[in-house]
């Protein structure tokens, strides 16, 4: 293999590793939907978390890799899970409640938001451009959203709320990752949303089993759920997120047109507009970061 063709060949594997990520995302929200009749969005986190925690207990097990799961850091495992638990949430009642494409577009504008906070949270330097290409994002997201058309769906405030928590999880995962295994943090996500889960199940005193229909799709989602976060991981780890997240974008159309065939949802111009100029305020914000790191 020739010197310019090895980069090109790892790019491609990224890019297929991107695409099982988007697959696993699009067929999630699917069976979210096909379940949302009998569950309501803390059954569906507790059953995603109960199959997630049978996965990596097995891989800890069989594996023999316990000393991997540590306590050290349990506050900040703590809250990161409340964060992304709640942004899972919005999420599942969102796809719900709103055309996929208008969620998928604003599930978009976590980067952004990422860029707002990681001052905070991160203690990094912000430029003036980055703060600009946020607002670049924020005019995408009102061509998604069309708050003063009188014809916003409910679900895309909850769209858009689900990608603030995505953001804040990421934030709190990044500084994690510092003193953590991936194991471990995996191995908290499951078991406290399972514990989340439960408990916000039981809070209305009724808790719907899963029926014969609705058993696979609760095995789907929490499998696609796993999946996603694997496949993003290796995509991440073989290119740089500037060159991966591009590839993100199919995730829109792809929506658009399962939310047509599956849903008779109307493909609405605007949304893909909106979306490319989120996603591409996102990758400049990426590709800035870039030049600053080299």
């Amino acid at each position: 293999m020739t010197k310019t063709s090895a980069p090109m060949a790892t790019n491609l594997r990224a890019a297929l590793w991107m695409l099982g990520a988007i697959a696993s995302f699009t067929s999630m929200a699917v069976a979210g939907r096909a379940v949302s009749h009998l569950h309501d969005t803390f059954e569906i986190m507790f059953y995603r978390s109960a199959v997630g925690v049978a996965i990596v207990l097995c891989v800890i097990v069989l594996g023999r890799r316990r000393t991997e799961v540590s306590t050290a850091n349990l506050p900040m495992q703590l809250f990161r899970n409340v964060c992304h638990f709640t942004g899972q949430n919005l999420w599942f009642l969102a796809i719900t409640l709103a055309p996929l494409a208008q969620v998928f577009a604003l599930e978009f504008t976590a980067p952004l938001w990422v860029l707002l906070l990681a001052p905070v949270i991160l203690g990094e330097r912000v430029r003036r451009v980055q703060y600009l290409v946020a607002l670049v994002g924020f005019a995408g997201v009102l061509l998604v959203a069309q708050p003063f058309s009188g014809t916003m769906a409910p679900g895309v405030l909850w769209a858009g709320l689900a990608a603030v928590f995505f953001a804040l999880t990421n934030l709190l995962t990044r500084r994690l990752t510092r003193t953590e295994s991936v194991l471990s943090i995996l191995f908290w996500l499951t078991t406290l949303q399972l514990l989340f889960g439960f408990v916000c199940a039981g809070i209305d005193g009724a808790f719907a089993l899963p029926s014969a229909a609705t058993l696979p799709w609760l095995c789907l989602i929490g499998l696609a759920g796993l999946s996603a976060h694997f496949c993003l991981t290796n995509a991440l780890a073989l290119a740089p997120a500037s060159t991966i997240m591009p590839v993100d974008f199919v995730r829109l159309p792809l929506a658009a047109l399962i939310g047509a065939y599956l849903y008779g949802e109307g493909v609405d111009p605007l949304v893909l507009i909106g979306g490319a100029v989120i996603l591409g305020a996102a990758w400049a914000n990426l590709r800035l970061a870039d030049v600053r790191q080299s």
